[in-house]
């Protein structure tokens, strides 16, 4: 008689919804995309367009070269904004140099730049809440016309040296979410009899979806694999979420740093994505899963996104008219 050696156990896969790319981001790399195809290779982007290895060699290999200073850029070349945004002295040097520029910032930033502008110019001194060195914070501060005070914890509200009387505003990071933030708000508010903020509304739908997602997925699995890059704030955040409630959390690039050993005794795997992971990353870490042995995959029902950013008008082809024939009804 034949000895079978114990077929492994099923491991149950749950995807969170929404996960991976955000519209910001889509916007980000299609500007980036279609100024190679429009304008041919090299188009230099100043910082990594988004916080992902895989994107922005994959924009390398068409010809995008990514730099950290402007000095780097020839002159007359093609320059692209990062996600992220830029602060206005960027801006200044690319404009006294002549650089034309096509700005990839996400709209969601730039309302963020303007919110902070409106509160400085009413008078008020302008709390930005965020992690200092990320990109957007730099751009965020470097575009409001005054002072910004950053803020990243309720000890550093507590050590501000203001009266509690000062007219103060107060902006954030996008890729903060309202629950990131919400303690934060509630010293300010604690703190300062006169405060001004953003209305929940306007903070990052993307951010907040896909941490409420993985709060609902860590009520259904053992272990949360979360596709991203170690210098992505939010991948960074949504791990977090999941070691904060109990579940082993694990951020990983790739299906190539899939560590067996952390799938010991779990028999479902919940998987979500940073706002600046492709697709494809997840299928690699599916594929890597499916290597160990038998996987089913689901989704976990959760929010639609139908949000679409307008690309800058120099890359909109017009679309040709449509001749009666082809009309829709």
């Amino acid at each position: 008689m034949l000895n079978h050696a114990p077929q492994k156990a099923e491991i149950k896969i749950l995807l969170a919804q929404p996960r991976g790319f955000c519209a910001g981001v889509v916007r980000a790399i299609e500007i980036v995309e279609r100024a190679l195809e429009k304008y041919g290779p090299p188009v230099y982007v100043r910082h990594e367009i988004v916080h992902n290895k895989y994107v922005v060699e994959s924009l390398k290999a068409k010809g995008a070269v990514f730099v950290e200073d402007l000095h780097e850029v020839p002159a007359n070349a093609i320059t692209v904004f990062s996600a992220h945004g830029v602060a206005k002295s960027v801006e200044e040097e690319a404009a006294s140099r002549g650089l034309p520029v096509l700005n990839a910032t996400c709209p969601l930033v730039t309302k963020v730049h303007n919110q902070g502008k409106r509160y400085v110019s009413k008078g008020r001194k302008l709390v930005l809440i965020g992690h200092e060195g990320h990109p957007e914070v730099v751009g965020t501060m470097g575009q409001v016309p005054g002072p910004v005070i950053l803020v990243q914890s309720v000890e550093d509200v507590a050590a501000l040296d203001l009266p509690s009387d000062e007219p103060m505003a107060y902006i954030t990071q996008t890729t903060l979410s309202v629950d990131d933030t919400r303690d934060i708000i509630a010293a300010l508010e604690d703190r300062f009899s006169d405060l001004e903020g953003p209305d929940i509304r306007d903070i990052c739908y993307a951010t907040q979806n896909r941490q409420s997602s993985v709060r609902d997925l860590s009520k259904l699995v053992d272990v949360i694999l979360v596709v991203g890059a170690t210098n992505s704030s939010n991948s960074n955040r949504l791990r977090e979420i999941g070691t904060e409630v109990g579940v082993p959390s694990y951020l990983i690039a790739d299906g190539s740093q899939l560590n067996p050993e952390w799938l010991k005794d779990a028999k479902t795997v919940g998987i979500t994505a940073g706002a600046s992971a492709p697709e494809v990353l997840v299928d690699d870490v599916i594929d890597a899963l499916r290597r160990i042995g038998p996987v089913t995959v689901s989704v976990l029902p959760g929010r639609e996104e139908n949000i679409e950013f307008r690309l800058p008008a120099e890359l909109v082809q017009r679309q040709p008219r449509l001749t009666p024939v082809m009309q829709e009804r």
